[in-house]
């Protein structure tokens, strides 16, 4: 294999992989053909994302298994389901759109993930983890209802796999007895330490042809006698533990082979096609390393587990294009404004949690955990767990934070309705990557999190402006002695300063930010930067309604007084979002005023920057100030 310590500038010599108009063609190759496949892959991995930008580390780790998979089976009839979509970027190289990978995260350009709509061979959606057991297990029970041949590998990675969803779907599948292979991507230490030579051959002999025919004649032989099967089965198992985590996965139903060496490719394509051909459920554990073949990243595999696309300074345009962009944010990162806040809270307050389900750099708090480190949880990607755990705590009189990104808050959803809003619990919620998050596409939007937390009773949700609003916003959240959230957008603020005390924002309080005639503009968090140059042209009033829920009830009523007509701007889908909630309002205080809500349309946005994507949903200031001139006529 060959060893990279810098990511290609250009494109690679790869003339073997160039031949691959599908997968197909690998059925026929030998390990040799196979071993110049894997590096040629490897070597234009680095390259496109070093052009596109993306996950870098995860795609690495798994070249030999992808290759192995589409040398094992026969895609896109039979079926491999891909969890995360982090680690799919060689599948997406060799199913035939290896000359669109440049173009991927971009707008227009290829999904960050797998999606069934760009490919037969993605065989289903996915941006969140988890998911492919559940999902791979349903391809089965119906090829088994359709009386279809078809086999079916779920890949899921140690990390995915501590999610309760996924346990779930293991146990089911041992129930239902599904000819369902599992294969485990362990790229971290944390399941089991045998990894060497006894166990590879241990391997070897379990997924071996002659084992399984004497293990399938042994079985039919002493079935007649009486209590030898059970002896036998008991005596395999423990046999097999011995050497590997078995034992957990043959209780729930699962033949367990493994580990073995997920980059000896002779070794993970045999165990692949005698796996490939046995019935009942299968469980193949594979070791990997993440960020294989690329030395930085393989010793630093979270820094690189994405990356932004390589600046080439000799080239003007693109320089140029850096220079812009860098003088466009000149603010903090609400992420940091909240790392930075929950350790001056800590400080204050002992009584403060710190909670994150598996998002510690994401969210910033790295220096929390480290600071802080008994009050530090990381639950692993178990977002129910995360906020029912939060909710025992508050129990107890503690001031837990759960610090999460709006669409993984979606799945902690009945959890926040039922352990923490039924019972007003004191929980506080930091809600990162709300609204359009830009590249990741249509899984990671936060398009729909003013909507699902409005309709809940007693919850109060906010939304800041600016950073030192972020700040202010989340001091204000912790110390309401009930459920609340503070919805904060990705990447950058406005540039506005931060102040250094915790101070607290009054909850429902509006600030009007410009006085005008005729329109008055209520913008709700992120857009009332665009909402400030839109009043500008119009004349309009502006004024940053700050809270969500509950609104400012005063400000809205004198705004419907002295002006013709309201907009309302959010980052949010238009549906029950914070313009329904001022519709609401002014219905029940029986006020007649023309009103235009404008926010998300009733669509998943595509995956592009911010700017497009804003742009493209109608939400820059150009857009806006056009579609309320037309309102005007």
């Amino acid at each position: 294999m060959k060893l990279f310590d810098t990511i290609p500038t250009e494109r690679p010599f790869t003339p073997l992989l160039d031949t691959l108009d599908s997968p197909a063609a690998l059925h026929a190759m030998s390990t040799e053909q196979l071993k110049r496949i894997a590096d040629e892959l490897r070597a234009y991995l680095l390259y496109s994302v070093g052009v596109s930008g993306g996950h870098f580390g995860a795609g690495l780790g798994v070249v030999e298994l992808t290759v192995a998979l589409h040398h094992a089976f026969n895609t896109p009839y039979d079926r491999l389901v891909w969890d995360v979509g982090h680690q799919a970027y060689p599948h997406k190289i060799l199913t035939g759109r290896r000359e669109q990978m440049t173009s991927i995260r971009r707008y227009g350009g290829l999904a960050a993930f797998p999606r069934r709509t760009e490919s037969e061979y993605d065989t289903f959606g996915v941006g969140h983890s988890s998911t492919s057991i559940s999902a791979a297990l349903g391809m089965a029970l119906a090829a088994r209802s359709q009386g279809e041949e078809r086999r079916v590998c779920a890949i899921i990675g140690d990390g995915a796999l501590t999610a309760g969803m996924a346990f779930e779907a293991l146990a089911h599948a041992g129930h239902v007895n599904a000819n369902l292979l599992v294969v485990l991507n362990d790229n971290e230490m944390s399941i089991s330490e045998n990894v060497g030579g006894m166990a590879s051959y241990l391997a070897r002999i379990l997924v071996s042809k002659p084992y399984q025919s004497m293990r399938e004649n042994s079985k039919k032989v002493l079935s007649h006698l009486p209590g030898a099967l059970e002896l036998a089965r008991r005596t395999e198992e423990h046999v097999k533990g011995m050497v590997s985590p078995a034992t957990l996965f043959e209780e729930m139903g699962f033949n367990y082979v493994g580990p073995i060496d997920g980059h000896d490719l002779e070794t993970l394509s045999q165990a692949l096609r005698s796996m490939r051909d046995l019935d009942g459920p299968q469980f193949l554990h594979i070791k990997t390393c993440k960020g294989r073949g690329f030395l930085p990243a393989e010793s630093d595999p979270i820094g690189y587990h994405a990356i932004t696309k390589l600046e080439k300074p000799s080239d003007p345009e693109t320089a140029s294009q850096g220079a812009k962009k860098a003088a466009a944010v000149p603010g903090k990162k609400y992420c940091s404004v909240f790392g930075d806040w929950i350790c001056d809270m800590a400080a204050v307050d002992e009584r403060l949690i710190g909670i994150t389900p598996a998002m510690r750099e994401g969210s910033d708090m790295v220096r929390f955990s480290q600071q802080y480190a008994e009050r530090y949880y990381d639950v692993a990607i178990a977002e129910q767990h995360a906020v029912t755990l939060a909710a025992g705590m508050a129990c107890e009189e503690m001031k837990p934070i759960v610090a999460i990104y709006s669409t993984f808050l979606q799945r902690g959803y009945d959890q926040l309705i039922h352990d923490v809003a039924v019972q007003d619990l004191d929980v506080t919620f930091a809600i990162d990557r709300a609204g359009l998050v830009g590249e990741d596409g249509p899984t990671h939007h936060g398009a729909l999190d003013l909507s699902y937390l409005r309709c809940v009773p007693g919850m109060v949700v906010l939304a800041p402006a600016d950073e030192a609003e972020c700040r202010a916003m989340l001091s204000a959240a912790y110390h309401h002695p009930g459920p609340a959230a503070v919805r904060y957008p990705r990447g950058t603020g406005p540039g506005a300063e931060i102040p250094s005390h915790l101070e607290a924002l009054p909850i429902g309080k509006a600030e009007s930010r410009r006085s005008g005639k005729g329109i008055a503009l209520l913008a709700f968090g992120s857009l009332n930067g665009p909402a400030a140059e839109v009043a500008e042209r119009l004349d309009a009033s502006h004024i940053n309604m700050r809270s969500v829920k509950p609104l400012d009830r005063d400000a809205i009523l004198a705004a419907a007084r002295d002006h013709q007509l309201l907009v309302t701007l959010e980052e949010n889908v238009v549906a029950g979002g914070a313009g329904s909630g001022v519709n609401e309002l002014l219905a029940a205080e029986g006020v007649q005023v023309a009103i235009l809500n404008l926010g998300l349309p009733d669509v998943f946005a595509e995956h592009g920057k911010p700017v497009e994507l804003l742009r493209d949903c109608g939400l820059d200031a150009d857009s806006l100030e056009s579609a309320i001139r037309q309102r005007l006529g």
